[in-house]
């Protein structure tokens, strides 16, 4: 019973949760990306190289056959989403460093102060404390 319950809590925190929702979405992005690859950028890197390169191979004997386009289109595939996780990496980044700049700007203004000899608080307009009376100098 006590691993069960172990096991619930370990389930219900929230990185894992986190993580789950990160490898589904993962998954589909992975889809996306690959569709990309193999029905734009590949064509596009045929007509410019005139070939697929999938269909590139070196064979050794008769069984043994070393499928270096395959490899070559992955490491391609691999690239392209690398940059493609950058660039979205990036542009998120940038809208919440936006985000929390304007949440910054929006704060309002503070309305009282400190008085630095009896520390109370006291209005920001205040030349004098009303808690011990000493002038205040800015």
């Amino acid at each position: 019973m006590k691993i069960l319950k172990e096991f619930k809590e370990f389930i219900s925190r929230g990185n894992v949760m986190d993580m789950a929702v990160g490898i589904i979405i993962g998954g589909a992005f992975t889809g996306i990306v690959n569709s990309l690859v193999n029905d734009i950028i590949n064509p596009l890197i045929g007509m410019i190289g005139g070939t697929d390169l999938t269909g590139y191979a070196l064979v050794l004997k008769d069984d043994a056959v070393l499928n270096y386009g395959s490899f070559l289109t992955a490491i391609i595939n691999f690239l392209i989403m690398a940059v493609v996780v950058f660039i979205m990496i990036k542009t998120i980044n940038t809208m919440s460093k936006a985000f929390t700049r304007k949440k910054k700007e929006e704060e309002p203004a503070p309305t009282t102060k400190v008085c630095p000899f009896c520390k109370s608080e006291i209005d920001i307009e205040a030349t004098r404390c009303p808690h011990c009376t000493s002038e205040i100098r800015e």
